[in-house]
């Protein structure tokens, strides 16, 4: 089975809890709000296209989730 390059960002803006999935192999970005509604979902990316979105929530300070992180951990 294929792993997959998936990233996890978390980030606070406006007060929320935002969360953002970027898959690289599929080429999409998803984000959601607070309460885990989808508020964009970008397809058809490449590669150097995630990167300037992960770069973007960088700027909004976002933190990284590791695979094995327990949930919240990063509060």
């Amino acid at each position: 089975m294929k792993t997959r390059h998936q990233n996890i960002w978390i980030w606070l803006q406006n007060n929320r809890v935002m969360k953002a999935i970027l898959d690289i192999d599929e080429g999409t970005v998803k984000i959601y709000d607070d309460k885990d509604n989808l508020i964009l979902k970008r397809t058809g990316l490449n590669k150097v296209q995630i990167k300037q979105v992960e770069h973007y929530i960088l700027q909004y300070g976002a933190k990284k989730l590791s695979k094995n992180a327990e949930p919240f951990k990063f509060l």
